[in-house]
């Protein structure tokens, strides 16, 4: 089958980490079908560029259009050059492999009315996956009469959508974005994950983690330096390690320095995923304090590693933690941290009772062989 990508967010010039769990969801699919990618994206410059490369077997196409400064009719002119980007993008996929079997439209809304219109014109069916945070009740920013209308719009004629968690499918009928053929698809945690060494290391200080972009509404990492405070009131045979980089990053530094306890918080700034993974790899448990979160890649990609997760109730938490007879972490109240510091303290003294290859097992459902396998019942279905 040949199946067309399109996203609102794609790794590309400006940033490489733009969309990347799009990405990956297209290699995941690239195993059962031949897929293609086209990503439209505002630029400098008075011309359209159009780019083409492969990403091991993904082909992709980039077509980047002229920015709009013009005051007042600057919007305008802006969805003009969008909508000829994918009309160029569209022709020139056209011309080089035929007409797509199927559309796989990612983030609403704007992708899904290209995907509709295709539909309209050459009878494409389509599918979306939805990973935006707007839908969810800590974010409230779904909003705007015509904003709603057309989402609607084109969720009501979309064969399947595929939200990447139950939470934000809930989210989304909460919001009216009713469909009778919901499947949760979830985000893909890399190969090398899943082949590290599983380490029983003993270690005189237990090592708490956690991986963050600094983006304090969201990640509360706040919270979790407030847990560690009221932590070292009562033992200090313990160490959290943070990664990450993002625009709260100073301000989350300084607030550590300020209730003073980086003699047990280590920033390390940004690492690679494969450093990311090494790091889990020497971690004892994982931590996240989010206020909102649509999947939650970094509880993956720890229960991958064989490391027990504590969590507040975001993303996929509810599905995979201590499920179906699992034991994989601890599921924490919202802003809470005397609660967060007290699982601190439970998990120190039970680590013991935690199987890593277990956990491992558990996490295989984030692999990219089960979730092109999910993706494939999904195509197929709906090609029939």
């Amino acid at each position: 089958m040949k199946v067309l990508f399109l996203s609102k967010w794609y790794p590309n010039r400006y940033d490489a980490m733009e969309g990347l769990f799009v990405r990956k969801h297209a290699e995941a699919a690239s195993r059962i079908g031949d897929i293609s990618v086209l990503f439209v994206k505002e630029a400098k410059g008075k011309a359209f560029e159009t780019e083409e490369n492969w990403f091991k077997k993904v082909h992709e196409i980039y077509v980047y259009y002229p920015e709009s400064n013009f005051p007042i009719v600057g919007k305008l002119i802006k969805t003009i050059n969008w909508t000829r980007a994918y009309w160029i993008g569209f022709h020139a996929l056209k011309k080089s492999e035929g007409l797509p079997d199927l559309i796989h439209a990612n983030i609403l809304t704007r992708t899904a009315i290209i995907a509709l219109t295709a539909q309209w014109l050459y009878k494409i069916p389509y599918v979306v996956t939805e990973h935006w945070s707007r839908y969810l009740k800590a974010r409230k920013s779904y909003n705007g009469w015509l904003r709603k209308r057309l989402t609607e719009l084109v969720v009501r004629n979309a064969k399947t959508i595929m939200p990447v968690s139950t939470c934000l499918k809930d989210a989304m009928l909460e919001n009216g974005l009713y469909h009778n053929d919901y499947r949760i698809i979830n985000n893909v945690v890399d190969d090398f994950f899943f082949q590290s060494k599983l380490l029983n290391e003993k270690h005189d200080k237990t090592q708490f983690l956690h991986i963050s972009c600094f983006d304090e509404e969201a990640k509360n990492v706040k919270g979790i330096l407030e847990a560690v405070k009221l932590l070292t009131e009562k033992r200090n045979d313990f160490e959290l390690t943070i990664i990450g980089t993002g625009v709260d990053y100073q301000s989350v530094y300084d607030y550590a320095e300020n209730i003073k306890v980086l003699d047990s918080v280590h920033f390390l700034g940004e690492k690679t995923p494969q450093e990311v993974m090494n790091h889990f790899q020497h971690s004892d448990v994982f931590v996240l304090n989010s206020n909102f979160e649509t999947s939650g890649v970094v509880i993956m990609e720890s229960l991958a590693c064989g490391k027990p997760v504590i969590t507040t109730n975001v993303g996929i938490a509810s599905n995979v933690i201590n499920k179906d007879g699992s034991n994989n972490g601890s599921i924490i109240p919202f802003r809470n941290p005397q609660k967060l510091a007290e699982t601190m303290n439970w998990m120190m003294d039970h680590l013991h009772e935690y199987d890593a290859q277990k956990i491992r097992e558990g996490a295989q459902i984030f692999s990219y062989d089960a979730v092109s396998k999910a993706l494939n019942t999904i195509y197929t279905k709906v090609l029939e």
